[in-house]
Protein backbone atom coordinates (compact mmCIF):
# COMPACT_ATOMS: atom_id res chain seq x y z
CA UNK A 1 0.00 0.00 0.00
CA UNK A 2 0.98 3.52 -0.23
CA UNK A 3 3.12 5.42 2.61
CA UNK A 4 0.77 7.06 5.06
CA UNK A 5 1.11 10.88 4.66
CA UNK A 6 1.81 11.53 8.22
CA UNK A 7 4.98 10.32 9.61
CA UNK A 8 5.43 9.35 13.27
CA UNK A 9 6.53 12.61 14.92
CA UNK A 10 10.25 12.81 15.61
CA UNK A 11 11.31 12.07 19.01
CA UNK A 12 13.58 15.48 18.71
CA UNK A 13 10.71 17.71 17.97
CA UNK A 14 8.89 16.75 21.41
CA UNK A 15 12.08 16.52 23.48
CA UNK A 16 12.77 20.05 22.42
CA UNK A 17 8.97 21.21 22.91
CA UNK A 18 9.58 19.93 26.16
CA UNK A 19 12.98 21.97 27.52
CA UNK A 20 10.91 24.79 25.20
CA UNK A 21 8.02 24.76 27.98
CA UNK A 22 10.55 24.40 30.77
CA UNK A 23 12.83 27.66 29.57
CA UNK A 24 9.56 29.73 29.12
CA UNK A 25 7.78 28.52 32.40
CA UNK A 26 10.73 27.86 34.67
CA UNK A 27 13.61 29.52 34.00
CA UNK A 28 12.43 32.44 32.16
CA UNK A 29 14.99 32.16 29.52
CA UNK A 30 13.08 33.76 26.74
CA UNK A 31 15.68 33.41 24.26
CA UNK A 32 16.50 29.82 24.18
CA UNK A 33 12.64 28.94 24.69
CA UNK A 34 12.46 30.44 20.87
CA UNK A 35 15.90 28.87 19.94
CA UNK A 36 14.64 25.37 20.97
CA UNK A 37 10.65 26.11 19.40
CA UNK A 38 12.80 26.96 15.90
CA UNK A 39 15.04 24.37 16.05
CA UNK A 40 11.76 22.21 17.01
CA UNK A 41 9.78 23.33 13.57
CA UNK A 42 12.82 22.83 11.75
CA UNK A 43 13.32 19.16 12.82
CA UNK A 44 9.27 18.49 11.43
CA UNK A 45 9.72 20.58 8.14
CA UNK A 46 6.87 21.95 6.43
CA UNK A 47 3.05 21.63 7.27
CA UNK A 48 0.69 19.62 5.23
CA UNK A 49 -0.76 21.45 2.10
CA UNK A 50 -4.24 21.84 1.06
CA UNK A 51 -6.34 19.04 1.25
CA UNK A 52 -7.91 16.62 3.25
CA UNK A 53 -4.40 16.42 5.48
CA UNK A 54 -4.80 19.98 6.96
CA UNK A 55 -8.48 18.99 8.85
CA UNK A 56 -6.36 16.61 10.70
CA UNK A 57 -5.39 19.15 13.53
CA UNK A 58 -5.73 16.19 16.28
CA UNK A 59 -2.82 14.39 14.83
CA UNK A 60 0.38 14.17 17.26
CA UNK A 61 2.35 15.65 14.19
CA UNK A 62 0.41 18.59 13.93
CA UNK A 63 -0.17 19.33 17.93
CA UNK A 64 3.39 19.11 18.21
CA UNK A 65 3.99 21.61 15.89
CA UNK A 66 1.28 24.24 17.27
CA UNK A 67 2.65 23.91 20.51
CA UNK A 68 6.03 24.90 19.47
CA UNK A 69 4.89 28.33 17.91
CA UNK A 70 2.61 28.90 20.56
CA UNK A 71 5.62 28.62 23.52
CA UNK A 72 7.81 30.51 20.57
CA UNK A 73 4.56 33.49 20.21
CA UNK A 74 4.75 33.36 24.07
CA UNK A 75 8.36 33.80 24.56
CA UNK A 76 8.87 36.20 21.90
CA UNK A 77 6.01 38.70 23.69
CA UNK A 78 8.06 38.16 26.99
CA UNK A 79 11.16 40.05 25.33
CA UNK A 80 8.80 42.93 23.51
CA UNK A 81 9.57 41.04 20.33
CA UNK A 82 5.94 41.13 19.57
CA UNK A 83 6.60 42.61 16.12
CA UNK A 84 8.36 39.63 15.13
CA UNK A 85 5.70 36.86 15.86
CA UNK A 86 3.71 37.01 13.00
CA UNK A 87 6.79 36.86 10.37
CA UNK A 88 8.13 33.99 12.60
CA UNK A 89 4.92 32.10 12.61
CA UNK A 90 4.05 32.30 9.31
CA UNK A 91 8.35 31.28 8.17
CA UNK A 92 6.96 27.59 9.39
CA UNK A 93 2.92 27.87 8.00
CA UNK A 94 4.26 29.62 4.91
CA UNK A 95 0.74 31.38 4.24
CA UNK A 96 -2.65 32.70 6.83
CA UNK A 97 -4.74 29.98 5.47
CA UNK A 98 -2.38 27.51 7.30
CA UNK A 99 -2.65 28.54 10.53
CA UNK A 100 -4.07 26.11 13.36
CA UNK A 101 -6.65 27.76 15.32
CA UNK A 102 -5.07 28.15 18.63
CA UNK A 103 -1.90 30.13 16.64
CA UNK A 104 -4.22 32.38 14.89
CA UNK A 105 -6.44 33.20 18.26
CA UNK A 106 -2.99 34.28 20.31
CA UNK A 107 -1.65 36.33 17.02
CA UNK A 108 -5.12 38.19 17.11
CA UNK A 109 -5.05 39.07 21.34
CA UNK A 110 -1.31 39.75 21.01
CA UNK A 111 -1.72 42.64 17.93
CA UNK A 112 -5.02 43.54 19.87
CA UNK A 113 -3.16 43.95 23.32
CA UNK A 114 -0.04 46.38 21.48
CA UNK A 115 -2.67 48.14 20.19
CA UNK A 116 -1.73 47.54 16.76
CA UNK A 117 -4.95 45.58 15.44
CA UNK A 118 -4.22 46.22 11.80
CA UNK A 119 -1.91 43.74 11.56
CA UNK A 120 -3.77 41.22 11.69
CA UNK A 121 -6.78 42.64 9.21
CA UNK A 122 -4.97 40.43 6.08
CA UNK A 123 -4.26 37.46 7.69
CA UNK A 124 -8.00 37.11 9.44
CA UNK A 125 -9.57 38.12 6.05
CA UNK A 126 -7.57 35.45 4.18
CA UNK A 127 -8.26 32.93 6.68
CA UNK A 128 -12.00 33.57 7.32
CA UNK A 129 -12.57 33.42 3.56
CA UNK A 130 -10.84 29.95 3.35
CA UNK A 131 -13.52 27.36 2.52
CA UNK A 132 -11.20 24.63 4.50
CA UNK A 133 -11.12 26.67 7.54
CA UNK A 134 -15.34 27.22 7.36
CA UNK A 135 -15.31 23.32 8.80
CA UNK A 136 -13.12 23.51 11.66
CA UNK A 137 -15.11 23.81 14.98
CA UNK A 138 -13.05 27.19 15.72
CA UNK A 139 -14.27 29.13 12.88
CA UNK A 140 -17.04 31.04 15.27
CA UNK A 141 -15.19 32.09 18.04
CA UNK A 142 -12.28 33.09 15.76
CA UNK A 143 -14.59 35.42 13.61
CA UNK A 144 -16.14 36.60 16.50
CA UNK A 145 -13.01 37.18 17.63
CA UNK A 146 -11.38 38.95 14.67
CA UNK A 147 -14.41 41.30 14.45
CA UNK A 148 -14.57 42.34 18.05
CA UNK A 149 -10.32 42.46 18.14
CA UNK A 150 -9.90 43.58 14.56
CA UNK A 151 -12.31 45.20 12.14
CA UNK A 152 -14.16 47.51 14.94
CA UNK A 153 -11.36 48.73 16.84
CA UNK A 154 -10.02 49.87 12.96
CA UNK A 155 -13.42 50.99 12.38
CA UNK A 156 -14.37 48.86 9.16
CA UNK A 157 -17.90 48.18 10.25
CA UNK A 158 -19.32 47.65 6.64
CA UNK A 159 -16.83 44.59 6.21
CA UNK A 160 -17.91 43.35 9.58
CA UNK A 161 -21.37 43.67 8.50
CA UNK A 162 -20.78 41.97 5.30
CA UNK A 163 -18.54 38.91 6.93
CA UNK A 164 -21.65 38.89 9.67
CA UNK A 165 -24.05 38.02 6.64
CA UNK A 166 -21.96 35.78 4.81
CA UNK A 167 -21.10 33.70 7.59
CA UNK A 168 -23.19 30.03 7.51
CA UNK A 169 -22.13 29.23 10.89
CA UNK A 170 -23.93 31.88 13.02
CA UNK A 171 -28.17 31.34 13.34
CA UNK A 172 -30.60 34.31 12.23
CA UNK A 173 -30.05 35.37 16.20
CA UNK A 174 -26.28 34.91 16.61
CA UNK A 175 -26.23 37.53 13.28
CA UNK A 176 -29.02 40.13 14.91
CA UNK A 177 -26.62 39.89 17.98
CA UNK A 178 -23.57 40.81 15.95
CA UNK A 179 -25.38 43.11 13.88
CA UNK A 180 -26.65 45.16 16.85
CA UNK A 181 -22.56 45.23 18.35
CA UNK A 182 -21.67 46.54 15.32
CA UNK A 183 -23.94 49.27 14.79
CA UNK A 184 -23.52 50.01 18.87
CA UNK A 185 -19.96 50.35 17.78
CA UNK A 186 -20.53 53.09 14.99
CA UNK A 187 -22.37 54.85 17.22
CA UNK A 188 -19.34 55.02 19.31
CA UNK A 189 -16.88 55.64 16.96
CA UNK A 190 -19.34 58.72 15.35
CA UNK A 191 -19.73 60.14 19.01
CA UNK A 192 -16.09 60.06 19.58
CA UNK A 193 -15.18 61.60 15.80
CA UNK A 194 -17.22 64.38 16.81
CA UNK A 195 -15.61 64.74 20.69
CA UNK A 196 -12.84 65.43 18.88
CA UNK A 197 -13.81 67.89 16.57
CA UNK A 198 -15.51 70.00 19.33
CA UNK A 199 -12.38 69.48 21.39
CA UNK A 200 -10.41 71.16 18.27
CA UNK A 201 -12.69 73.45 17.37
CA UNK A 202 -12.11 74.69 20.89
CA UNK A 203 -8.33 74.86 20.65
CA UNK A 204 -8.75 76.92 17.75
CA UNK A 205 -8.79 80.10 19.52
CA UNK A 206 -5.91 79.28 21.19
CA UNK A 207 -3.98 78.55 18.70
CA UNK A 208 -5.18 81.70 17.00
CA UNK A 209 -3.78 83.76 19.85
CA UNK A 210 -0.32 82.47 19.55
CA UNK A 211 0.13 82.60 16.14
CA UNK A 212 -0.86 86.65 16.11
CA UNK A 213 1.25 86.80 19.45
CA UNK A 214 4.33 85.41 17.28
CA UNK A 215 3.06 87.62 14.22
CA UNK A 216 3.34 90.81 16.25
CA UNK A 217 6.83 89.78 17.29
CA UNK A 218 7.74 89.19 13.86
CA UNK A 219 6.46 92.56 12.86
CA UNK A 220 8.19 94.59 15.27
CA UNK A 221 11.43 92.95 14.66
CA UNK A 222 11.01 93.88 10.78
CA UNK A 223 9.99 97.00 11.15
CA UNK A 224 13.08 97.64 13.10
CA UNK A 225 15.02 95.80 10.41
CA UNK A 226 13.40 98.02 8.07
CA UNK A 227 14.40 101.43 10.21
CA UNK A 228 17.88 100.09 10.01
CA UNK A 229 18.30 99.66 6.42
CA UNK A 230 16.47 103.08 5.38
CA UNK A 231 19.41 104.43 7.89
CA UNK A 232 22.16 102.66 6.17
CA UNK A 233 20.73 102.11 2.48
CA UNK A 234 22.13 106.06 1.50
CA UNK A 235 25.06 105.45 2.69
CA UNK A 236 26.02 102.32 1.31
CA UNK A 237 28.02 103.43 -1.65
CA UNK A 238 30.43 105.40 0.98
CA UNK A 239 31.41 102.08 2.97
CA UNK A 240 34.92 100.38 1.61
CA UNK A 241 34.56 96.80 0.56
CA UNK A 242 35.44 95.46 3.94
CA UNK A 243 32.83 97.05 5.73
CA UNK A 244 30.28 96.35 3.27
CA UNK A 245 31.23 92.23 3.36
CA UNK A 246 30.34 92.98 7.72
CA UNK A 247 27.20 94.90 7.11
CA UNK A 248 25.92 91.77 5.08
CA UNK A 249 27.42 89.08 7.38
CA UNK A 250 25.55 91.39 10.32
CA UNK A 251 22.02 91.10 8.40
CA UNK A 252 22.39 87.23 7.39
CA UNK A 253 22.84 86.97 11.80
CA UNK A 254 19.76 89.09 12.22
CA UNK A 255 17.37 87.88 9.89
CA UNK A 256 18.99 83.94 9.23
CA UNK A 257 20.14 83.25 12.67
CA UNK A 258 17.76 84.69 14.81
CA UNK A 259 14.33 83.01 15.90
CA UNK A 260 11.54 85.64 15.91
CA UNK A 261 9.56 84.12 18.27
CA UNK A 262 11.73 84.24 21.24
CA UNK A 263 11.42 87.01 23.66
CA UNK A 264 15.04 87.64 23.34
CA UNK A 265 15.67 88.41 19.56
CA UNK A 266 14.02 91.99 20.08
CA UNK A 267 16.21 93.68 22.49
CA UNK A 268 19.18 92.07 20.84
CA UNK A 269 17.75 93.74 17.39
CA UNK A 270 17.73 97.03 18.63
CA UNK A 271 20.85 97.30 20.03
CA UNK A 272 21.93 95.83 16.78
CA UNK A 273 20.51 98.72 15.30
CA UNK A 274 21.73 101.24 17.42
CA UNK A 275 25.05 99.98 16.42
CA UNK A 276 24.53 100.60 12.90
CA UNK A 277 23.84 104.01 13.42
CA UNK A 278 26.67 104.79 15.59
CA UNK A 279 28.85 102.96 12.48
CA UNK A 280 27.38 104.93 10.11
CA UNK A 281 28.36 108.42 12.30
CA UNK A 282 31.56 107.64 12.88
CA UNK A 283 32.50 106.34 8.89
CA UNK A 284 30.64 109.64 7.77
CA UNK A 285 32.00 112.08 10.17
CA UNK A 286 34.15 114.89 8.44
CA UNK A 287 37.25 113.09 9.57
CA UNK A 288 36.53 109.85 7.73
CA UNK A 289 34.20 111.60 4.72
CA UNK A 290 35.85 110.99 1.69
CA UNK A 291 36.47 114.05 -1.06
CA UNK A 292 33.72 114.88 -3.54
CA UNK A 293 34.81 114.59 -7.22
CA UNK A 294 33.93 116.86 -9.98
Amino acid sequence: GEPPAWTPVPAQATALLEEAADLLVLHRDFAAAVERCEAGCDSLGPGPGPGPERCLFLTSFAEVKCSLCVVGIQALAEMNRWREVLSWVLQYYQVPEHLPPKVLELCILLYSKVREPQVMLEVGSSWLRDQTSKSLPEYGSLLELYLTHVLLPLGRFEGAEELVRGCDVFGSEQQLAFLSTICESRCQWTQQDETRSAAEQQQDPVTETVLGALSQKLLTMLTLLRRALRSMSSHFYLLPYKKMLLATFLLYLVVVRLDPASPTSLPFIYKLVQLFRQAWAAVLSPIHRPPLRE
